[in-house]
């Protein structure tokens, strides 16, 4: 552990230039989705992929409500198929891209066709958003994919600390006042090292509890300073953990976006950064300091 603490200057350096640079986030690093497969392409009503700007633009909204079929389709798709999208709900825009052709005649009188390239947007919406679609377009009960390889050590790093880890459903958070952890299933995750960031970040929300660590920053409300404060240490607590566990020597993608949203709103203060890292250090070191000693292990 002698070199932890370049370790950790350089992740929270490569975090900060990741956010000056407003870097993009497209999706987290989970979706129910892999409880059938992996990612893949979003799908029109007739199994055909998406490409393209459609990709991002499907993804990112999948992302943003939470749903977790690939398949999209246009309101009288739906229709065609003896089904309804639910009164109220949303659609996303798409886009084509395609090209006409007319003949023009030149000024010396002769005919020549041209190509004149167009594009048009039309509104699509996903399976979730749709009822009484054929069972074809349904999401298959049980997992068919092979699960990720899991982690010993981390496994083992993150049961030392004996914190009431649960797993279900499709969202990662901490709830204070039961003290608890809530994951989705390992399998729903894109890898294992995105299964244990994600734990890491929850985990280090975990020592803010007023039996542990006492953290609070004065949040009040979802969403206000306090909030976003205590978000961005546990992403570099994520981050930290992730290099001691040998998972990445680099913080993951996920987590530089992740941060930005949450900084957009503190840019005044030049501390935060530091400060934060402060916090998400003596974090994990809590964590750490709850791992069996090696005579212990050895016994």
């Amino acid at each position: 552990m002698a070199n932890r603490p370049d370790i950790y200057t350089r992740v929270t350096a490569a975090i900060i230039a990741d956010l000056e640079a407003g870097t993009p986030t497209w999706h987290k690093p989970w979706s129910t989705d892999h409880l059938i497969g992996r990612i893949t392409r979003p799908l029109r009503y007739n199994g055909v992929a998406y490409r393209g700007l459609n990709i991002i633009l499907l993804w990112a909204a999948s992302v943003a409500h939470g749903y977790t079929n690939a398949t999209w389709m246009t309101y009288r798709q739906a229709l065609e198929l003896g089904a309804q999208v639910r009164k109220g709900a949303t659609g996303q825009m798409v886009v084509y891209a395609d090209t006409f052709h007319k003949t023009e005649t030149s000024d010396t009188g002769q005919d020549r066709e041209v190509s004149i390239p167009f594009m048009k947007g039309y509104t699509v919406f996903n399976v979730d958003q749709i009822d009484g679609l054929p069972e074809t377009y349904q999401v298959p009960s049980k997992p068919v994919l092979e699960a990720p390889e899991r982690d010993n050590q981390a496994d083992a790093f993150f049961t030392a600390t004996n914190a009431d880890i649960r797993h279900g459903g499709n969202r990662a958070f901490y709830a204070c006042d039961p003290d608890y952890v809530q994951m989705p299933p390992f399998e729903c995750f894109d890898t294992s090292e995105a299964y244990y960031a994600t734990l890491g970040h929850e985990i280090c929300h975990w020592t803010r509890h007023s039996t542990r660590m006492n953290r609070s920053f004065g949040r009040k409300r979802w969403g206000d300073a306090g909030y976003a404060q205590e978000e961005l240490v546990a992403e570099l607590g994520a981050a930290f953990l992730a290099a001691d566990l040998g998972l990445s020597p680099e913080p993951r993608a996920e987590h530089a976006p992740y941060i930005e949203h949450w900084l957009k709103g503190l840019k005044n203060d030049k501390r935060f950064i530091f400060q934060a890292a402060a916090h998400a250090q003596r974090a994990v070191d809590y964590l750490h300091a709850l791992q069996p000693k090696p005579e212990e292990v050895a016994a």
